[in-house]
């Protein structure tokens, strides 16, 4: 069985000087850097591609659905508009939120079309 001895001369490690060991090391730093940016290059790519791909099959899949220009500007979550027969419009509030308790949903998926007060002559 043989036994080798290494010593740091083999390796030429002893005749580094500070400014072979800075350029070692600011060389080394550079090989890592350029290797990130790389990866950075692959990824942007590679993620704009499947962007792309996502955009075209989201304007494939959504039915186009044509809008009337007279319709006014809706708030958000609204249902449209409610005509009212003969009720003052706080009534027709508190009628619209008792019925969404009543039903345990939210005012906004419920959609009322007219809220007429029957009289009792009329029943």
């Amino acid at each position: 069985m043989s036994h080798f001895i290494l010593d740091s001369n083999d390796f030429g490690l002893s005749h580094l000087g500070v400014g072979d060991a800075g350029l070692t090391g600011v060389l080394g730093y550079a090989v890592v850097f350029t290797g990130l940016c790389l990866l950075l290059a692959v990824l942007l790519i590679s993620g704009s591609i499947f962007k792309a791909k996502a955009k075209k099959t989201a304007v494939i899949d959504l039915p186009v659905e044509p809008t009337p220009a007279a319709s006014p500007e809706l708030a958000p979550g609204s249902a449209g508009e409610v005509k009212l027969f003969d009720v003052p419009d706080k009534e027709a509030a508190m009628i619209m939120a008792i019925v969404a308790d009543k039903l345990g949903k939210p005012l906004n998926e419920l959609r009322f079309i007219s809220i007429k007060e029957v009289k009792d002559d009329e029943v």
